[in-house]
């Protein structure tokens, strides 16, 4: 490019940089930075929020600094996007009080707080026991129009139920449906326990009437089942004992309930109950379709038995379907649990062959598996 056509500039460069990081390939961007230094070519906004993304996500943090210390020096400011990545980087890094400095310094410079940002606040201040600055954060979101999303919901169910208050839990939860927003079957399963763990049974039945009432009911049952099941052994059992349940209930079975139920166990790591669900689905005259499976490459990932996933993964292929972009950053995801990195570039890298455009978790577990293999000496 520099000796047949015009000299690259600052957009040039940043393309480039965006494509190698987005490849994890740290030490080739290095080097791209070393070349953009001696073109003369000066580093602007786009090229710092690159780096900061990039560096966060690896958990660099004294090169997290340099970016944002090169960003003030230079009268760079930053914006949405920067203030995100900044909110991550305190959360996965235990710096909770810094997060109450940023959003006094996000309101002084005039930064618009999106959900992202506010999600991300909250989440910081959860994991680390503020829960009061929480719901600050939270309140404010609300006062500014700012609709939660499902990740903001979870945060704030997923904390209170850490600490055993359940009655914010619930108000949330309840919050949550009001709005339109389906259950996410982790959270739910939580709930349930900590309520189980308190004997509050009274409680749980509310929960499903309220489920019902908005709409829930199909999987509202399926839970309900899940929680008597629960309740009497003290953990999730049968999926039989569960199909049978439902049709005493008179519940018509359909792929839905199925897919439910599935999910319910996978979310615990019980791969055998996810697997009678699909039998029993099979059973039904229902074909088990690339979400059941890809519910069952989660179950064994989350139980930590990467063989049996990959043994799923073939299946699929073996089967004339197509994996989609849930099925290759589940079976990533399998893999990093099993610290087997070198695993995950290779999904990558064929989930690409197929055609699959790799989503930002994809692209953010193939950065975390290189950082890792790099720090091994294991790329060169």
């Amino acid at each position: 490019m520099r000796r047949h056509g015009p000299r690259p500039d600052a957009a040039h460069y940043n393309a480039l940089l965006e494509g190698l990081l987005a490849a994890a390939h740290l030490r080739l961007a290095d080097r791209l930075l070393l070349q953009m230094a001696d073109d003369g070519v000066a580093r602007n906004r786009r090229t710092y929020t690159l780096l900061l993304g990039a560096y966060a996500r690896a958990g660099r943090l004294e090169d997290s600094w340099w970016v944002l210390g090169e960003m003030r020096r230079r009268g760079i400011r930053l914006d949405t996007a920067g203030y995100s990545m900044l909110v991550r980087l305190y959360r996965d890094n235990g710096m909770w009080k810094k997060a109450i400095d940023l959003v006094m310094e996000m309101q002084e410079v005039g930064v618009e707080l999106d959900v992202k940002i506010y999600s991300g606040l909250i989440d910081t201040f959860g994991k680390y026991g503020q829960l009061a600055d929480a719901r600050r954060v939270f309140d404010k979101m609300r006062a500014e129009g700012i609709k939660p999303d499902i990740s903001t919901w979870n945060a704030l169910i997923q904390w209170h139920c850490r600490v055993g208050n359940m009655k914010r839990a619930l108000r949330f939860f309840t919050s949550m449906q009001e709005e339109g927003m389906y259950p996410d079957p982790k959270i739910f399963v939580m709930i349930i326990s900590r309520l189980g763990e308190q004997g509050k049974w009274d409680e749980i039945k509310k929960l499903f009437d309220g489920m019902k009432n908005r709409g829930f009911k199909e999987s509202g049952a399926v839970y309900a089942v899940l929680v008597d099941i629960y309740g009497q052994y003290g953990h999730f059992r049968d999926a039989r004992e569960c199909i049978a349940a439902l049709r005493a209930e008179n519940m018509q079975l359909s792929p839905r309930v199925f897919c439910v139920l599935a999910n319910a166990y996978a979310q615990q790591g019980l791969c055998e109950q996810t697997v009678n669900v699909l039998q029993l689905m099979e059973e039904e005259g229902f074909e088990p379709n690339l979400v059941m499976l890809n519910l069952l490459i989660n179950a064994f990932g989350t139980a930590g038995r990467h063989l049996e996933a990959l043994a799923v993964f073939q299946h699929i292929k073996d089967s004339g379907m197509s994996p989609d972009v849930v099925t290759y950053t589940t079976l990533m995801k399998t893999f990093m649990r099993a610290k087997k990195f070198e695993k995950v570039s290779e999904v990558y890298r064929e989930m690409e062959r197929a055609g699959c455009t790799p989503d930002r978790k994809a692209r953010e577990m193939l950065h975390d598996a290189t950082v890792v293999l790099e720090q091994r000496g294991c790329i060169y």
